[in-house]
């Protein structure tokens, strides 16, 4: 009865095509969703039976087809390659990013920034060698001065205030680190009993890789598939994630709780171990606070030191107004902050040693000489320096800019391969779903036309009209 075989041929048909178009369907609405995996129905012909019986033989050709599963577009390759190359993107993002507002606050090249404080007071001190005699003059140069110390410790405040939100970033960083920890365990452990069950796990698989993909993003972690579907994590070769067992990553030095820097390079640990050289967000920030951030900062300490000392030596060589002998603190600083420090030791006019002679004190006469003021203009001498300390940040900042839009082609690249292989193309959804359509209606008529023979064979056999 090769007919009855037939419709069953043609009811696994039916069935099929509705998972076909159940998947499509699926694929469709999650177009959109962000780490969703494309599937694909794998299909299974049904042959005769694989055992002959001892009496008899089967005349049967095969008996349809059935939906031996669901496959997940995924290349492996592929998704280690992009978990790796994420993770470059994100150190050098971070970075590219923070070095970027840093160099923004420099105001350079312009009159807000140092450069141009340092040429107003320049000037100041020319115009009062050109009129000596003038109070305004001697108050403008004061003016100048403090402005330029304000700048440069905005400069420092800008730095510091960086460093500070960076260490925030950190703490925040390292706790969303073991928070994702703890979920990838979780999951690990549903993907475990579903397939204890043989239950769809596609959801789970594409939790999991999204999950793997974010601490690859957060520490350059590496990530392994396990026998049971989970995936294991590790971090420079320091398990983090090991089934449904998780260690803490922790900061071990360079930031304390409450956020503040605690006077030490970065370091951290997993569990009980120490592990260094980190990638991810976490590298970068670790960079940025061990060294980029503080060697700009040395720099302009450097700089800020010499020109307080500078003038401050020079300062003590000249008389002010009243014939005194200048102060040793027209600069003030505080080591070894110098640039977050610096102020203007002196507030009245009148201190400023603007004479190299001393004036008689029976002497009712001005002293109009401006000679220590001319050498004041000599003393300047940082401009060059600071010069060269912007040149090579701005160096450092247009070379992380382009290492991070280099990084991104490269990367832009592999999440288009995989996207190509695992993401929902619309148009190729509605292709499969007429495809299954067209089988479905198919496969319903070949039902109709075995129903139709079965009723003549029936019904109609031996009837004379």
């Amino acid at each position: 009865m090769a007919s009855f075989s037939s419709l069953n041929t043609a009811l696994s048909a039916m069935r099929y095509q509705q998972v076909v178009l159940d998947v499509s369907s699926t694929n469709i609405a999650n177009g959109g969703t962000d780490g969703y995996v494309r599937r694909r129905v794998v299909g299974e012909t049904v042959g005769a039976p694989a055992t002959p019986a001892i009496w008899s033989r089967t005349n049967e050709i095969g008996a349809g087809v059935r939906a031996s599963g669901v496959d997940r577009m995924v290349d492996q390759y592929l998704d280690n390659r992009g978990r790796a190359e994420h993770a470059k993107q994100s150190y050098l993002d971070v970075q590219a990013d923070a070095l970027a507002r840093v160099e923004t606050g420099l105001a350079e090249p312009g009159g807000n920034g140092v450069s141009g404080a340092l040429a107003d007071f320049r000037s100041t001190l020319h115009d009062l060698v050109n009129a000596p005699g003038s109070d305004a003059a001697r108050s403008q140069v004061l003016s100048s001065a403090n402005t330029l110390a304000d700048a440069i410790r905005l400069q420092a405040r800008n730095l510091a205030d960086e460093a500070g939100d960076q260490r925030s970033r950190l703490i925040a960083t390292v706790q969303e680190v073991n928070d994702t920890a703890t979920q990838l365990a979780a999951t690990n452990h549903s993907i475990a009993a579903a397939s204890l069950t043989e239950g769809d796990t596609a959801s789970l698989l594409d939790e999991r890789d999204r999950l793997s993909m974010k601490l690859a993003e957060l520490t350059g972690g590496t990530a392994k598939i396990r026998d049971d579907g989970g995936m294991d994590v590790e971090v420079r070769g320091v398990s983090l994630v090991a089934g449904t067992t998780t260690q803490q990553l922790q900061i071990a030095a360079g930031v304390n709780p409450d956020g503040t820097a605690d006077g030490n390079p970065t370091a951290y640990t997993i569990g009980a171990t120490a592990v260094t050289g980190l990638s991810g967000d976490v590298g970068g920030i670790s960079d940025l606070l061990d060294h980029k951030l503080p060697d700009h900062l040395a720099g302009l300490n450097a700089i800020a030191k010499q020109l307080a000392d500078d003038i401050n030596l020079q300062h003590t060589q000249g008389y002010d107004a009243t014939g005194a002998a200048g102060t040793a603190t027209f600069f003030d600083y505080t080591d070894p902050d110098v640039a977050a420090s610096l102020t203007v030791g002196i507030t009245d006019p009148k201190q400023l040693a603007a004479s190299s002679q001393p004036k008689d004190p029976a002497s009712p006469v001005m002293v109009l000489d401006t000679g220590n003021a001319d050498a004041l203009i000599g003393a300047i001498k940082v401009d060059d320096g600071y010069q060269r300390l912007v040149n090579q940040f701005g160096t450092v900042v247009a070379s992380t800019k382009r290492l991070a839009a280099n990084q991104q082609a490269l990367t832009s690249q592999i999440d288009s391969s995989r996207e190509q292989l695992a993401g929902v193309s619309l148009d190729e959804e509605t292709v499969n779903m007429l495809s299954a359509q067209r089988a479905y209606e198919a496969a319903a008529r070949v039902m109709t036309t075995i129903d139709s023979m079965l009723d003549t064979l029936i019904n109609r056999t031996g009837m004379t009209r």
